[in-house]
């Protein structure tokens, strides 16, 4: 039954098996046993399948056996702001994580990703620090719509923009007219555009408050500044038949119009995160700015919406919109602290924690933080335990629990809004193109690939 795997076959021999009572593929959690050649799953088995003599054989026992996590949000803002992160730092939490796979995005980092010589400058910084696979997103900018094919043609998986300011001024937002233009660009050589969407007027108009106080912060962001730049942006989607992706999601309020748009053959597709679908802002302290992310973590009725968004899809993904800073910059003063929260390493066991509590399953999780941000980018290897995608995975112990502990976590800056948590979820290690690259905390030295758009 293994003769295409005899030399000459035209095969790679099988180098690794990995067995597991639990493996999630694509239909569903089954015991089986997965085998794997020249980096790629070759088969899906059953679990006591024979085994030609001499194949390495991984015996994970009732561990679950995930695909390997994408993320397809991560600010690595590297080079240029590596005091905040950097790719060795960010790569290594992603793994310790169960995420093989992240997408950098275009800001935060000097010089932003805007132009294919700044997109040079950023996988250089990559190539020898990145511990998984890493891809880029190209920015759309006022200035720089001629530039937005030829990032295209290097390789960028998509274009970010924002509609309201960013908080950094080399990337500064698009207005309306703007926005039109980039998007027709985009548009004609069927690229995608992921939109940070809060009205810069309705936020204009919401009180400003500073101080310490999160309900001040909160209603400085109203979700009416997400529900007008979603309408917005599917009003100029509609018009120019352009794929459009909202980042963020945070006001549950947006998501009749993101359904409605679908109904009527809208391209948009939308993700939430896992400070939204798992913190809420009744538990928020005063001053407790690690908390402060744009938009913000609204109330605990608005996050059940969320939650029934996934289940029914019109959230397609969850990813962690890592966005760390030093610090320092977590000033006590919600108006002035850096707006973002740093995930990489719990997110995975934060929506498990919460999505079990809440009757979802692990294949869920792996169809929200693996499959589907894989599909958003269009990693065709990536994203399923399934012959032909990449021997990428994850070994998670879910019913075994831990405490966050700033000081175990591989960021950079070890800001946490999840100290102090009990999460259910322990990856054991992280594997990459069947390779392990992380188990029981040890590290290999870096082996990632810089992957371009197909």
């Amino acid at each position: 039954m293994y003769a295409g795997n005899r030399r000459g076959a035209g095969v790679p021999e099988l180098e690794r098996v990995l067995r597991s009572t639990r493996v999630i593929t694509p239909s569903g959690t089954r015991a089986a046993q997965v085998t794997v050649a020249g980096g790629k799953i070759v088969g899906v088995l059953p679990h006591d399948a024979p085994l030609p003599a001499g194949v390495p054989v991984e015996e994970l026992g009732d561990a679950a056996l995930l695909p390997g996590l994408v993320d397809t949000h991560v600010h690595v803002n590297d080079p240029g702001r590596t005091d905040w992160e950097g790719f060795w730092s960010a790569t290594r939490a992603a793994a310790a994580g169960g995420i093989t796979t992240l997408v950098d995005m275009p800001l935060n980092s000097l010089p932003p990703t805007t132009t294919p010589a700044h997109l040079k400058v950023k996988q250089d910084t990559a190539r020898p620090q990145a511990h998984v696979d890493v891809g880029f997103w190209g920015g759309a900018l006022p200035d720089n719509t001629k530039e937005l094919r030829p990032l295209h043609d290097a390789g960028v998986f998509g274009f970010k923009c924002f509609l309201s300011p960013s908080g950094v001024d080399e990337f500064p937002p698009l207005d309306q007219d703007q926005l039109a233009v980039a998007l027709a660009e985009i548009a004609g050589f069927d690229g995608l555009l992921i939109v940070h969407a809060e009205d810069p007027h309705a936020l204009d108009g919401a009180p400003q408050r500073p101080g310490p106080q999160y309900a001040d912060f909160l209603a400085s962001r109203p979700g009416e500044a997400e529900n007008q730049a979603i309408e917005n942006l599917i009003g100029q989607a509609a018009r120019l038949g352009a794929r459009v992706h909202v980042l963020h999601l945070s006001a549950a309020s947006a998501l009749p119009a993101i359904a409605a748009a679908r109904r009527d053959g809208v391209r948009i597709t939308v993700e939430s995160c896992p400070h939204f679908l798992t913190l809420t802002a009744e538990e928020v302290p005063d001053g407790a700015t690690e908390f402060k992310c744009c938009p913000p973590i609204r109330e605990a009725a608005n996050q059940d919406v969320l939650w029934a968004a996934l289940a029914d899809g019109t959230i397609d993904c969850v990813v962690s919109d890592h966005s760390p800073s030093t610090a320092d910059l977590k000033t006590g003063d919600f108006a002035t602290a850096w707006g973002g929260i740093s995930s990489l390493q719990l997110g995975l066991p934060a929506i498990w924690t919460e999505a079990r509590r809440r009757g979802h399953t692990l294949d869920d999780v792996v169809r929200w933080m693996s499959e589907a941000p894989a599909r958003l980018a269009g990693l065709t290897a990536k994203g399923a335990i399934a012959p032909g995608k990449d021997a990428d995975f994850t070994v998670l112990d879910p019913e075994e629990t831990f405490t966050v502990d700033p000081a175990a976590l591989q960021h950079r800056n070890r800001v946490t809004a999840y100290a102090g948590k009990t999460l259910h979820g322990v990856v054991r290690s992280t594997w990459l193109r069947g390779r392990r690259i992380l188990h029981e905390g040890e590290y290999t030295e870096p082996s990632g690939l810089l992957l371009e758009r197909n």
